[in-house]
């Protein structure tokens, strides 16, 4: 049997969300509908983004998730440098790039305030 985990990600619209993560990833989505979309992240690892299931999802509602994008290596310089990138492409960023004890570490949002971590891949 092969197993997969899904990140799953509500949005409010599912393409645009897509365009939105695609952009970030620099990857195309790996499968699509109108209302769900998934990119494939490697062995066993998916991220879905699903629309429709709330409605009006607001970035000024809490959340208490992340999806963490993970660098291999976690140097400082590459780190900064996609701090860099995503601030210059008006990401919003929720901390800019800081010590957690694992490691540098920044925290940005999407469109609808889904919280995304970038830190180094333990």
């Amino acid at each position: 049997m092969t197993t997969s985990v899904v990140s799953i990600v509500y949005v409010n619209d599912a393409p645009a969300a897509a365009r939105f993560y695609g952009d970030l990833l620099g990857m195309s989505p790996s499968f699509e509908t109108p209302g769900y979309i998934t990119f494939d992240l490697g062995p066993g690892a998916d991220l879905g983004l699903w629309s429709g299931q709330f409605e009006d999802l607001s970035p000024d509602v809490p959340r208490t998730s992340e999806v963490c994008l993970a660098i291999d290596g976690g140097r400082p310089d590459e780190l900064n440098a996609t701090f860099e990138q995503w601030k210059s492409k008006g990401v919003t960023i929720l901390r800019e790039p800081h010590d957690a004890g694992f490691g540098l570490t920044f925290l940005a949002a999407d469109p609808d305030g889904n919280r995304i971590r970038v830190a180094p891949k333990g």
